[in-house]
């Protein structure tokens, strides 16, 4: 769902008329322009797709993946006192281990067994990359079937932020996204979501983040995949994340945010849980002519649905929705279409949603390029003039290819190039 850098040469922009809006005059690049990445034919389109293959394999059972009473249920069946579930919960949540070696209240005997039954290795890490200064750290890692995903860990002056996946790949195929070209190849466990979180805890209260130990205080499920096609585990996950110990971190609601390209019926499923997290709706358009180009979903559930979904979430939970808008040059980037925005936004209410543009990492030839400063500058100041909220993304890892789905793409080149 990040954007992303695409590699194929375009063809050359040319004046397009979307019917029934107004014209400014300016040059309108569509999606269609340039050849999704990995297009094997120039009329090549991307290919959407709600199926999540099988599993080779299914991933180890794993603490996180259980609630409290389905871990003491475990440590039951294993013929251990059901209390000791509470004593290894609180290990791996408040001091966010599963060595045990650190867990010297528990007899030797048991933590062993308890360790290797509820405490399994999920991801091991491939490559490191840090940037920013060190207040960036970007993980690839592995999982138990050779799968691998991204996570990105970022320090802020208020705040420690991780983005984590919630799939390996996506089929969601926005064209500008790097993870929407790879495909889905299956669905995180509970447990894998989680232990990125857990790996990203004890990273920050190390101090392996430039700047000394830190708290990690927001969550957000924005790398590789779709969340609410992994709808049941990353459920799961945010109860881990939002539970105090021994059930979970104990981490503000108010500091997690799932972001969502526009699940209508799932949007609306997540409003029901209780869980009032913050929803991020990867929007990247206001009109139903371009949106269905440029994010396929677009076509199930268009603009005006997926708007009214957001603001009966806001209505259910109270909090404030963030519309994501990644500005791409001469695509998206028209002032009319900002002031369509703020009218679809303050026609539903005002106040609700927060708009966050974000500047696309620039590719030199490609469509896939930032704005121009000065068209960066008029679209939110539309915004703002119109009552609407806005902040421009501050993108971290542009110079570590920090788009989900760039790493793993880069690792996986190299490693076949090693191997021809």
């Amino acid at each position: 769902m990040s954007p992303s850098r695409a590699q194929q040469r375009p063809r050359r922009p040319q004046p397009v008329s979307i019917t029934g809006r107004p014209s400014d005059g300016r040059v309108q690049v569509m999606p269609t322009d340039q050849p999704p990445e990995g297009a094997t034919s120039p009329d090549a389109k991307p290919r959407l797709s709600f199926a999540v293959p099988a599993a080779r394999g299914k991933a180890p059972r794993h603490l996180a993946d259980l609630d409290l009473a389905g871990r003491k249920a475990a440590c039951k069946d294993s013929g251990l006192p059901s209390f000791r579930a509470d004593q290894l919960s609180r290990h791996y949540f408040t001091h966010f281990t599963r060595d045990s070696a650190d867990m010297t209240d528990l007899p030797a005997a048991q933590r062993e067994q308890l360790c290797a039954e509820l405490l399994p290795e999920l991801i091991t890490p491939v490559r490191a990359l840090r940037a920013d200064g060190g207040r960036t750290i970007k993980h690839l890692w592995e999982l138990h079937d050779g799968v691998r995903v991204e996570s990105v860990l970022m320090r802020y002056k208020e705040r420690t932020t991780l983005c984590v996946s919630s799939q390996a790949g996506c089929g969601m195929a926005c064209p500008f996204c790097a993870t929407g070209q790879m495909g889905l190849t299956r669905n995180l466990s509970t447990g894998e979501i989680v232990e990125q979180v857990r790996h990203a805890a004890r990273a920050s209260a190390a101090g392996e983040l430039t700047g000394g130990p830190a708290r990690l205080s927001n969550v957000v499920f924005m790398g590789m995949g779709e969340p609410m096609v992994n709808y049941k585990n990353v459920v799961g996950a945010l109860h881990r994340l939002i539970e105090p110990a021994p059930e979970g971190f104990g981490l503000s609601a108010r500091g997690i945010t799932v972001s969502t390209v526009g699940l209508v019926p799932l949007i609306r499923r997540l409003a029901g849980e209780g869980l009032p997290v913050t929803l991020a709706v990867s929007l990247h358009a206001p009109d139903d002519e371009l949106r269905d180009e440029l994010i396929p979903v677009n076509s199930k559930w268009k603009v005006g649905e997926l708007l009214d979904a957001a603001h009966d979430y806001f209505l259910a939970t109270g909090r404030r929705v963030s519309i994501e808008y990644a500005l791409i040059k001469d695509m998206n980037d028209h002032a009319w279409r900002a002031q369509l925005l703020a009218d679809e936004l303050n026609r539903r209410d005002t106040g609700w949603a927060h708009v966050n543009p974000i500047p696309l990492n620039p590719t030199p030839g490609s469509i896939w390029t930032c704005s121009e400063v000065a068209v960066q500058d008029m679209f939110v100041n539309t915004l703002r003039r119109a009552g609407i909220t806005t902040t421009v993304r501050d993108t971290r890892g542009s110079d570590i290819d920090g788009a989900c789905g760039q790493l793993a793409t880069e690792v996986l080149n190299q490693e076949r190039a090693k191997t021809t």
